[in-house]
């Protein structure tokens, strides 16, 4: 999943990255209110981690710009503030959590996942196509009865092959879903990580699962 961490705090917003990234997401950083904002309203991203203290736009106006756009992207309020009228004021602007700074980036990944995990209430906890399964919750992969180790950067692409079972995915579509905005899609780096699927997922079945849409991208569906 795809996470935007608007904050203008450098050290803050790194180890954020750095550690959120570490945990499989994808994730890009925004350091003031405008680009944020800019940003956010692409709406390919499934949460949104928002200082409240920003240059150029505040994180509550940016907040009430975003919702009046009708974007219900999940969002996470940081802030040194911790009264209970400043919680009230970022709730009722529409954010859906807050964390008080300094936090223990334990909470932060559990708030995190949370947040994700309501935004897909209704879809399966373990999706499957064929006999490839796939757990979020617990970062398992199964093919048959044997287990399957992926890294964290093959799981997430795994895991947004197997939300689109069926529909070709361009490489532009997987780049903006698994990697950042500052991925070079010049570069065939999705191409070695489709590969490096195959081979853990594919290469000991007669059915294979992953397919190349020639000139276009790949797909994940059985035969």
């Amino acid at each position: 999943m795809r996470l935007l961490v608007v904050e203008d705090e450098k050290k803050v917003s790194s180890f954020i990255k750095k550690g959120l990234e570490e945990e499989g997401y994808a994730v890009d950083v925004a350091s003031d209110g405008e680009t944020g904002l800019q940003m956010a309203l692409d709406r390919v991203h499934d949460l949104i981690i928002l200082d409240i203290q920003l240059p150029k736009l505040d994180g509550l106006s940016l907040l009430h710009e975003l919702r009046k756009e009708k974007a219900t992207t999940p969002v996470l309020l940081l802030t040194v503030r911790a009264t209970i009228e400043d919680k009230v004021l970022g709730l009722d602007a529409g954010a859906d959590d807050y964390l008080t700074k300094p936090f223990a980036f334990q909470e932060l990944v559990a708030r995190t996942r949370a947040l994700l995990r309501r935004r897909t209430e209704g879809k399966p906890a373990v999706l499957q196509v064929s006999d490839l399964t796939l757990d979020p919750a617990r970062r398992a992969v199964v093919r048959g009865n044997r287990k399957i180790d992926l890294t964290t950067k093959e799981f997430a692409l795994l895991e947004y092959f197997m939300r689109n079972p069926g529909r070709v995915l361009t490489r532009t579509m997987i780049a903006e879903h698994v990697w950042d905005y500052d991925f070079d899609s010049m570069t065939n780096v999705i191409d070695v990580y489709v590969n490096y699927l195959r081979k853990k997922i594919d290469s000991d079945h007669e059915q294979k699962l992953i397919h190349t849409i020639r000139g276009v991208g790949y797909m994940l569906k059985a035969n």
